[in-house]
């Protein structure tokens, strides 16, 4: 089945990652029967300033084959654009879709993946950044719970029971870097409608909970699960894997992601005809043109890295190479 592909483009560094993920797509997937869009928030109050990308960004992304996609804010914009992705899928022509963060590398053929659009999933590539269990606060069971109740939904069904109890592994939890379904408009429209109640009138065992940035990852399980979906199968391994490459900067990218994605980087940087608006990009500058992410990368074994990505932002910024 064919499908598009949604990532978010704006003003700033997504801009130029926008760059990267079009150009990686064209190099690693050259048989893709998709269109890429890249969704451009307009500007309107929910932002301060404007977020466009520069005509120079968009006249690059058009050369690489994406398609701009303007789009309105009508529920968060500038207070919490992390709800772009919620937003922009609304605008999407109503096919299947796969939605991929700005800040993603594509390593390998998309094409060759198996997806099943009527199941929707998401990445697992996580950590347990969300709930915060309170020591005499409502636990994972309530906290969960009663978002699942909130909506209808059967909580009990979506809990990995090789989990212990209380563990966070244990509920539904994913990283918002890529999901998919068969309907934009529908699985849009519900994202956006379920994060706006959480967000203004959250249940009462959310009360000591912070809701920003995890609002999106908060969602999404729920939204997931109520079209059928869940955890994804091994026929989706090439995603955070083979496939595609969620670096999230270019710094974390050198220092643990694998030797292809550093390659496709590299090698995609190295195209003529976008080296010279990637170089207006400090992080990509100073990371692969003046070579310090080789020296970031030498810093760490791949083979031993430590469990919490915090602990390598820390080195990196200790080391001078933390750079966005």
């Amino acid at each position: 089945m064919g499908f598009n592909i949604l990532a978010i483009g704006q003003s700033g560094r997504l801009e130029f990652e926008a760059i990267l993920l079009a150009a990686s797509l064209r190099q690693s997937d050259p048989g893709f029967a998709g269109t890429l869009f890249i969704a451009e928030p307009q500007p309107g109050p929910l932002w301060k300033a404007d977020p466009r990308m520069s005509d120079r960004g968009k006249a690059v992304l058009t050369s690489l084959g994406a398609e701009i996609l303007p789009f309105e804010n009508k529920a968060f914009g500038g207070p919490y654009p992390h709800g772009n992705k919620m937003e922009a899928l609304a605008a999407l022509p109503d096919a299947p879709f796969l939605f991929l963060d700005t800040d993603t590398l594509i390593t390998g053929p998309l094409s060759a993946i198996p997806f099943d659009f009527n199941r929707p999933s998401a990445s697992m590539r996580r950590e347990g950044t969300w709930p915060t269990i309170e020591l005499y606060g409502p636990s994972y069971a309530e906290t969960w719970g009663a978002l699942y109740d909130r909506f209808g939904l059967d909580y009990a069904s979506t809990l990995d029971l090789t989990q212990p109890p209380e563990y966070w592994q244990r509920h539904l939890y994913f990283n918002a870097g890529w999901f998919f379904y068969h309907s934009p408009q529908a699985f849009g429209a519900r994202f956006t409608a379920w994060a706006k109640s959480i967000c203004d009138d959250p249940p009462k065992a959310l009360i000591c909970q912070e809701l920003f940035p995890w609002l999106d990852q908060i969602t999404l399980p729920l939204v997931i699960h109520s079209f059928g979906g869940g955890r994804p199968g091994p026929e989706l391994d090439a995603l955070d894997g083979t496939a595609t490459c969620h670096y999230r900067t270019l710094p974390l990218l050198y220092a643990r992601e694998s030797d292809l994605a550093v390659a496709v980087l590299e090698e995609v940087a190295r195209d003529k005809s976008i080296r010279p608006t990637l170089r207006d990009w400090e992080a990509m500058k100073a990371m692969v043109y003046q070579n310090q992410g080789r020296k970031a990368r030498a810093l760490f074994d791949r083979d031993r890295l430590p469990h919490r990505e915090q602990v390598i932002r820390n080195t990196l910024k200790r080391e001078g190479f933390w750079l966005r």
